[in-house]
């Protein structure tokens, strides 16, 4: 593994989003664009060093923009689907996924991702 590659956080946009019951659901892409602001702002806390960070959106989402800091990646069908496929496009680069989802924890740790929980980002 490259010592000098920055982390890759990929955010399960709609897990995070959804994992606190504050009314995202009336409008799916503020809520998305409230949790890219968030990032663009605060990053990943507890992570040192350089850091890239990828919201993957799908559905109503899909059509929120990009923001300095943050790279949104509208997932062309499952996004579940196009987060595993990031993360076995990273190669060995070192790669933090921030989701709740069983499945898709395990389907990325099988490719060497770490995982963490919505509230790694998104504090209750």
């Amino acid at each position: 593994m490259d010592g000098n590659a920055s982390l890759l956080v990929i955010v399960d946009a709609a897990n995070v989003v959804g994992s606190v019951p504050d009314g995202w659901w009336r409008d799916r892409p503020a809520a998305a664009r409230r949790l890219r602001d968030r990032l663009a702002a605060d990053g990943v806390p507890g992570r040192a060093g350089p850091v890239e960070i990828v919201l993957v959106v799908e559905g109503a989402a899909r059509g929120v923009e990009s923001a300095p800091g943050v790279r949104v990646e509208p997932a062309p069908g499952s996004g579940d689907d196009h987060m595993v496929e990031l993360v076995a496009r990273a190669g060995d680069r070192p790669v933090l996924v921030v989701t709740a989802d069983r499945e898709l924890r395990r389907r990325v740790t099988e490719l060497g991702a770490e995982v963490a929980g919505p509230r790694t980002v998104r504090p209750v």
